[in-house]
This record gives structure tokens, sequence and C-alpha cells, in this order.
């Protein structure tokens, strides 16, 4: 069996699962659940059954993927999948209002149809439906030490996320943030969260500590790559497959690996005063300042310094899963699932 193979069985799950979570408790509800629906791909803006491009489930795929490789049981790991997709969902839904992002996945954006109040307010209830969820393992047997680390560990991902963010707005005002400081961000920003995703599925498979730590190492590992793949195709990215126009980052102004690196660079200066000059103007960036970021970076060196980046994290996320000496089929999956993310194009 292929990874597509495990995907077609293991997403549906996924789905139901998040859909059995994410349901009104009274009609009067509706609307408000339908705001969480729309963000998860179910309904369209009328709140109306519609299938949108709903993500790459990539979160709650990891949590299953590495509670089987541990031997676990997919059913018990299921509450635990959903609560970090449902965390996940929280932070874009924010995201989206924090980064004045009109769309999202090629679809405008919660707080962009329903306004902000409701934006924010759809944001908190995925956060808390991401909680309660975790508390439905003791109905599939999880023991009440692996419900409690298993809490614990989302929670500290949370936090992170959130302490991310703050540095990752805070960086857009700032032409001094150097490259081990943007790695310091994307750490808790975005592989927090990834690395919780699979150390959630060990938590509910195994006691051992040491398997545990390996598969959160993977997952963080993994995490870093990811991001820095997303700075690429925020960058370089077909706005056809990425669902967000070209260049968009750039256009934005947003600190990514590229900028901080081509910021930081000592072989031509010139090019990287020119680079934090265009940063310090006021209002987005025109196409003509777009190509010309874009011609400093490939100038400098930056795409193929973040291309070697994302590889050695890739690796890196290779190297934590041998040295759990497991061999099996979900094992090869997650492996599959890692080179499927360095070579993504969206």
């Amino acid at each position: 069996m292929s990874l597509r193979t495990a995907m077609e069985e293991l997403i549906p799950q996924i789905e139901a699962d998040l859909q059995e979570i994410v349901c009104p408790p009274q009609e009067s509800l509706a609307p408000y659940y339908g705001m969480m629906h729309y963000h998860l791909g179910w309904v369209d803006a009328s709140l109306q059954s519609f299938q949108a491009n709903s993500g790459k489930r990539l979160r709650p795929l990891l949590c299953l993927l590495s509670c089987q490789a541990l031997g676990g049981n997919l059913q018990q790991a299921l509450p635990a999948a959903s609560a970090v997709e449902l965390i996940h969902s929280f932070s874009l839904v924010h995201d989206d209002i924090q980064d004045g992002s009109h769309t999202r996945r090629g679809r405008r954006a919660v707080w962009d149809i329903w306004g902000m109040p409701h934006g924010i307010n759809v944001g908190d209830g995925l956060f808390v439906l991401a909680r309660l969820a975790l508390h439905r393992l003791d109905s599939r047997g999880v023991s009440a030490d692996r419900q409690q680390a298993a809490t614990l560990a989302l929670d500290q991902a949370c936090l992170a996320l959130c302490e991310g963010q703050y540095f990752d707005l805070a960086f857009e005002d700032r032409p001094d943030v150097d490259l081990d400081q943007y790695l310091w961000m994307i750490r808790r920003k975005t592989a927090a969260l990834l690395a919780t995703a699979a150390q959630l599925g060990a938590i509910v498979a195994t006691h051992d500590p040491e398997q545990v730590s390996r598969y959160y190492q993977f997952g963080e590992s993994l995490g870093m790559a990811f991001q820095i793949q997303d700075d690429i195709l925020g960058t370089w990215g077909d706005e056809k497959t990425t669902g967000k126009s070209a260049a968009t980052d750039i256009r934005d102004k947003k600190k990514t690996l590229l900028v901080v690196y081509s910021l930081n660079q000592t072989t031509d200066r010139r090019a990287a005063q020119r680079l934090a000059d265009l940063y310090a103007q006021q209002g987005p960036l025109d196409e003509s300042a777009i190509q010309l970021v874009q011609e400093m970076f490939e100038q400098v060196g930056a795409h193929q310094y973040a291309e070697r980046a994302a590889e050695e994290y890739y690796h890196a996320a290779l190297q934590s899963l041998e040295q759990t000496r497991i061999d099996n089929a979900a094992q090869s999956y997650l492996r599959e699932l890692a080179a499927s993310l360095l070579g993504r194009q969206y």
C-alpha cells in the first residue's frame, strides 16, 4: 500500500471525526458553526454544502501515522489528530486577521466575509473545540496519564505558536532580524505544532519517553523544512497551485528566510542596502519592485541557501525516524510524506 492509499483511508476518518466535533449543539448556533465549517472547507459562503480545498490535513496525518508506526490504535489517536488540526485552523483564522489577508486557500477568508469580530470569535471557538476534543481520549480507552501528557503537549505547542506569531508580527517593522532569530521564530510558529502532532500520536501509542521524543524531533525538523519551503513558494510559487498571488510575501514585505538571509549576507552589501531601503518604504511593493527583489535573492544566493536549509532539516527529520529503529509500513509513509513536502508546489 502506498502513502496515497493510506491517505485515502485516513483522511475520511479525520474528516468524519472533525465533523462530529464541530457540530452545532442547537439550531440557533448553526450560522456560527457554519463559519467554522466554511473555514474547514465543507460549505460555501452561503453555508451550503460544498467541497473546497480544505488543506493537506498534514498534522492529523502525522499524528495517526506516528501512532500506527509505534503499534498504537488509530481510533484511540483520532481525538488527538482532530485536536491538533483544530488548533492549526484556529491559528489560520486569526493569522488572516492579523496579516490583513483577504484570501485563504483560494477563497475569501472568514473575517473578509463576516467581519473581524466574527472572525476572532470563530478562531476562539475552534481553539476551545480543540481542547474539548482531547477530552474524548478518555472514551477511546486512553489512560489518564497519557491524556494528561497529551493535554500538556498541546498546550505547550499553543503557547509556542502564539510566541512565534508575536515575533513574526514584531519582525515586520524591524530591519535588524538575524538568521538565528528567524529560525527561532519559525521553530515556534510552525514547527512546534507539527512536532506536537507526531508527539501526540506517539504519546497515545507508547509509554517510552525516548520514542516520544524522537517523533517530536522528527516533526520539528519536518516543520522547519516545511516553513522554509513555504517561504520559497511565497516568492516563486505558482498562483494556480498555491492559492495566493505569486510573490505575495515580497509584496507584503514579509520577513521570510530569503529576506533575512539577503539582509545579513556580507558578500554584496550594496544589494543588502537596496533591499533594506525597499522594505523600509510605506505600503506594499509594486510589480517592478517585486521583480527587483526576486533578482536580488538570486544574486546574493538566498534562493540556493533556502533550498539547502530545507534539505538539511529534511535529512534531520529522516535521521530522527531512523533513530527509532522502527521499520514498518506507517514508518515508510512518514518518510514518503516528508519527501513529498520538500518537493511540494503548494
